[in-house]
């Protein structure tokens, strides 16, 4: 047997435990089905991918989603176990929080509900879109082959109307992904949004436990209200202490009376860049209350970009570090992007209460397995995938490469598995194979 189909065998053979047996191979099914299934991925199509000889009924696959006996958040925890013991082992869990809308249609579609499409909004203007709003949390991979860095799924929850907000989702989600990993500190960037999360006591340097020690980056807005730190009276006096300190300028104010820089090299999504920075330990008294916190201001040597404004709930991080980690964020940006577009994650058309949130973290659990195992089957090697001729400079892997690279192994598996004796001629196969990897 082929080392890289091993490889997805060993992942799928992790997840037996949290099924039943029928339903772990309907599991096993499903997910090499997602692989190969080229187009649209409804469950109709992946059901004609995963059982071509229609051995088992249809309408099982049809009911894996909404009714068969499985637990999601295990499916998560499962899969964040083996990204993090694989590529972070050891000390501080970088991840990315963020949100993105899956467009579905249909009244009766559970959870779905209409939701600003940030995509297509502008300042100007806000466009709406009905779908799924799916918060999502990555863990931050650094490939081996360098370069951006990969989001991994590793955990989700839906959103819907009028019960929990995004926020409340968030620190539910943090926490419950910090209870897999005790004594582990996680490092949580995400953008201006989810900045009021600074203030809970989960990011609180001073909680006893140590799940709450963790980091948080995010973006502060360029007219925060900003105070000092509070300075001790030297002599007791009457009444309650300050809490704050005197008024400080705005962060966009603070830039334009800042005359010392400090020029720092950033490592931004893997390329070394020259930024100007500023650094202030503050009090955001609206977010944190008691708590300090770091603001850092970045500026473009050139004057080409905008300055921009960034916070972190731990002091003593370096500025350059700051930059770094949050402009490593669009990973997870990439990962929307791969798993609507590459994964067919807005494509099953379940409506039944579950089955639109499970299909959807399907999709993030495929994407996250299918990097997982090019890493792991060292796949990444450029003669292990489609060098194009007319892409001669190109020597790192796409996403879309991944996932050829996983589907001619499935595809070779299966051919050969079902052709008839003697089998086709490798270069026959070999054709055939990699016009399937790479189908639409």
């Amino acid at each position: 047997m082929p080392e890289g189909l091993v490889v997805w065998n060993s992942l799928i053979a992790g997840f037996a435990p949290l099924f039943t047996a029928p339903t772990f191979l309907l599991f096993g099914e499903m997910m090499s089905g997602w692989v190969l299934c080229p187009g649209r991925h409804t469950v109709t199509r992946i059901y004609q991918i995963a059982e071509p000889a229609f051995k088992r009924s249809h309408d099982q696959y049809h009911r894996f989603f909404p009714d068969a006996a499985w637990v999601l958040p295990e499916l998560w925890r499962h899969v964040a176990i083996t990204a993090v013991a694989l590529f972070q082992p050891t000390g501080l869990i970088p991840v990315d929080l963020d949100d993105t809308v899956f467009h579905k249609t249909g009244p009766k579609v559970d959870g779905a509900g209409w939701w600003r499409d940030a995509v297509r909004s502008t300042k100007t203007k806000v466009v709406h879109c009905f779908g799924l709003n799916l918060l999502i949390l990555t863990f931050r991979v650094t490939p081996p082959w360098g370069g951006e860095p990969l989001g991994l799924p590793i955990n989700m929850r839906l959103h819907r109307k009028k019960e929990k907000t995004l926020l409340e989702l968030a620190m539910e989600m943090l926490e419950e992904t910090a209870t897999w990993f005790p004594g582990r500190q996680f490092l949580v960037s995400a953008d201006g949004f989810f900045a009021p999360l600074a203030g809970d006591k989960f990011f609180d340097p001073k909680a006893a436990t140590p799940a709450a020690k963790n980091v948080l980056i995010s973006r502060i807005r360029c007219d925060a209200a900003l105070n000092a730190i509070p300075k001790k009276a030297l002599t007791p006096k009457k009444g309650r202490p300050a809490t704050k300190g005197e008024r400080l300028p705005t962060p966009e104010k603070l830039a334009h009376q800042c005359r010392k820089w400090k020029q720092v090299k950033v490592n931004m999504r893997g390329r070394e860049v020259l930024r100007l920075v500023a650094e202030y330990t503050v009090l955001w008294y609206h977010v944190c209350k008691t708590r300090p916190v770091k603001l850092v201001i970045t500026r473009d040597p050139d004057g080409i970009e905008h300055d921009d404004f960034f916070f972190t709930t731990d002091v003593d991080l370096a500025p350059e570090v700051v930059i770094a980690q949050y402009s490593g964020r669009w990973s997870i940006e990439d990962t929307f992007r791969n798993t609507k577009q590459f994964m067919g994650g807005q494509d099953p058309q379940t409506w039944k209460p579950n089955g639109p949130e499970r299909a959807a973290a399907f999709a993030f659990i495929v994407y996250s397995l299918t990097w997982i195992w090019f890493i792991q089957a060292k796949k990444y090697k450029k003669t292990c995938w489609l060098s194009l001729p007319w892409y001669p400079s190109k020597s790192t892997p796409s996403f879309q490469d991944t996932l050829a690279a996983l589907r001619s192994v499935l595809w070779h598996s299966r051919i050969l598995h079902n052709s008839a004796k003697p089998p086709l001629f490798t270069k026959t196969l070999n054709a055939i194979v990699n016009a399937l990897a790479y189908a639409a």
